[in-house]
C-alpha cells in the first residue's frame, strides 16, 4: 500500500486541472480489486492520465470558446459610414465627424427638440478652421457661423455621428471671415464659389444632398447683410438672388422683413447678429442692467453729413443723416460718428439705444442693446426680428418708422414720462438677453438652443422622420 500510496500521490502537482468523475472512480475500483499488483496500476495510471488529458483540452476548448463568445455579444462596433450594411450602397471617402462627447442618456434630454438629429459634414479644413487662423473671424459680427458651428459639435442633445438617423444635416462653411485689407470688413465675393465646392463634395461623397432632392434636409449659415444673396448691396444683391444650388435648403439668416423679398425666397430661420457674451459679461459686471443711465439716447456709427456716399447710394436710405441733423446738437441725444473700442460702457449708461438700419434691416445694436438693458429704438421698417417666440420684442422695444425720424424727440420723451419702467423690467429679465447671445457650449435658452427649436419645427423636412412615420 505503500508503492500505492507513493504512486496515487503523483496527480498532485497538476491538481486544479484534473477532473474527478464518478463513473471513472466506480470503474478504477472494480479493476483494482480483479488484478491488482503493478500491472493494474500501470493501466490504471495510462487510463488516468488519458482522461486527464481529453478533460483538461475539452475544458480548455470551453473557456476559450465561453470568452469568445461573450467578446462577439457584448462587443458593439463603432458605427461608422463604412460599417453600415451594405443595403446602404454607401462608401464614402470623406471622413465622418469624429466624436467630442458621448450621446446623452440623460432622461430629461428625451424629446427635447421633438427628438432633432443632426449631423455635421466633416469638410476639409480650407472651408472652416483654416480661417480661424485669424481672431477676427470668431468674434466679428458675422461670426454666427462659427458660433453654431462649435456649439452644434459640442452637444450632447442633438448631434448625431451616425448620418443614416440624422433629421438635418450642418454643413460648416465660414464665408465671412475674408477681411479686406482696405477697410477690415468682411468681404464676401468668394462667397458663392466656396459654397459651390463645398456642396460637390458632400453630394458626390454622401448620399444624402441628392437624396433630399437638392438639400432640402441641408442647413447652411448665411450671417451677412442679405443673408443668401450673398452682397452688401441691396440693388445687387436682390439682381443676383439666392444661388440656385441653395434654392432648397435652409438658411440660418441675419437677414429678415416683412414683406416680399427675393433674399428670403427660401427656408430660413431670422438669427441674431453675433455679439461676444464674454463682452457682455464683462461690462456687466462693472455696471449692472439696473445701475444708473445718465444718458437719455444713444447713437454711435456711421452717420454721413451727405447721404449719398462715392456708390452713389444713399446709406440707410437718408435716417442716419436726419438723426444727425436733427439731433447732432440736442443735449439729451449722445451722437458720435467714430468708433470707440469700449462703447458697450456707453450703451449701459443709456435709457434708449438707436438702431436705425444700415446698408441692410438689422444692426449689431439691436443685440447688443437688449443685452446691456438700453432700450432699443428700432428704425427700420418691416425687419422680421429673431427668435419672436422667446424675444417679446412689443414688451422690450420702440419702433419707430422711418419717415417719423425727425419726431424722435418727442416719442422719447413720451415714453419715459409713461410706460417706460414696464419696458425696462421686461427687458432686464435675464431669459431676453440669454436668448440672444450664442455660446461655445449651448446653455438652455440661448441662441443656439433657439435656432435649434426653430429647426425643430421644420421636422417635416426629415428624410428620416418622413420615413419613420410611413412606416
Amino acid at each position: 500500500m505503500a508503492e500505492e500510496s507513493s504512486h496515487t500521490q503523483r496527480p498532485s502537482r497538476n491538481r486544479g486541472f484534473y477532473v474527478r468523475m464518478r463513473f471513472l472512480n466506480n470503474h478504477k475500483n472494480v479493476n483494482y480489486s480483479k488484478h491488482g499488483g503493478r500491472a493494474s496500476q500501470q493501466q490504471q495510471s495510462i487510463e488516468k492520465s488519458f482522461c486527464y488529458r481529453y478533460f483538461k483540452w475539452l475544458l480548455w476548448i470551453s473557456l476559450s470558446f465561453y470568452f469568445l463568445s461573450s467578446f462577439l455579444i457584448t462587443h458593439k462596433p463603432p458605427t461608422t459610414p463604412s460599417s453600415l450594411s451594405l443595403s446602404k450602397t454607401f462608401l464614402p471617402r470623406l471622413k465622418a465627424s469624429r466624436a467630442v462627447f458621448e450621446e446623452s442618456t440623460n432622461p430629461s434630454s428625451i424629446g427635447l427638440f421633438r427628438g432633432l438629429k443632426i449631423y455635421i459634414y466633416e469638410l476639409p479644413s480650407k472651408y472652416n478652421t483654416d480661417w480661424l487662423q485669424d481672431s477676427r473671424c470668431s468674434n466679428h459680427l458675422f461670426a454666427s457661423e462659427v458660433a453654431i458651428h462649435r456649439a452644434l459639435l459640442n452637444s450632447e442633445q442633438v448631434r448625431t455621428f451616425d448620418p443614416w438617423e440624422a433629421d438635418f444635416f450642418f454643413v460648416p462653411v465660414y464665408l465671412s471671415c475674408n477681411f479686406s485689407t482696405v477697410n477690415g470688413f468682411p468681404a464676401i465675393g468668394h462667397a458663392r464659389n466656396l459654397l459651390a465646392s463645398a456642396i460637390q463634395i458632400i453630394s458626390s461623397e454622401f448620399p444624402f444632398w441628392n437624396r433630399s432632392l437638392g438639400g432640402a434636409d441641408h442647413v447652411f449659415v448665411a450671417s451677412h447683410d442679405y443673408g443668401a444673396c450673398f452682397h452688401a448691396m441691396e440693388d445687387r444683391a436682390k439682381a443676383e438672388g439666392i444661388p440656385k444650388f441653395l434654392e432648397k435648403s435652409i438658411i440660418l439668416q441675419t437677414f429678415g422683413v416683412n414683406y416680399d423679398h427675393p433674399c428670403q425666397n427660401v427656408e430660413n430661420v431670422v438669427i441674431p447678429p453675433y455679439i461676444p457674451p464674454e463682452s457682455v459679461r464683462m461690462t456687466l459686471d462693472k455696471q449692472p442692467v439696473d445701475g444708473r443711465r445718465d444718458i437719455f439716447a444713444f447713437f454711435r456709427g456711421k452717420m454721413e453729413v451727405h447721404p449719398k456716399n462715392v456708390s452713389g447710394r444713399f446709406y440707410s436710405k437718408r435716417v442716419r443723416t436726419v438723426i444727425w441733423q436733427k439731433y447732432g446738437n440736442d443735449r439729451r441725444f449722445y451722437l458720435k460718428r467714430h468708433r470707440f473700442a469700449g462703447y458697450q460702457s456707453e450703451i449701459v449708461r443709456s435709457t434708449f439705444c438707436l438702431c436705425p438700419l444700415g446698408w441692410a434691416p438689422w444692426s449689431p445694436r439691436l443685440v447688443e442693446s437688449v443685452a446691456l438693458g438700453c432700450v432699443p429704438v428700432i428704425i427700420a421698417d418691416g425687419i422680421r426680428l429673431p427668435f419672436p417666440t422667446a424675444v417679446p420684442w412689443a414688451e422690450i422695444s420702440l419702433a419707430v418708422a422711418e419717415k417719423d425720424v425727425a419726431k424722435l424727440g418727442p416719442i422719447l420723451e413720451h415714453v419715459a414720462s409713461t410706460n417706460l419702467t414696464a419696458i425696462q423690467g421686461n427687458l432686464w429679465d435675464p431669459r431676453v438677453r440669454r436668448a440672444l447671445l450664442f455660446n461655445d457650449r449651448m446653455v438652455d435658452g440661448d441662441a443656439t438652443w433657439q435656432v435649434l427649436e426653430a429647426l425643430s419645427r421644420k421636422l417635416d423636412r426629415s428624410h428620416s422622420k418622413s420615413r419613420v412615420s410611413s412606416e
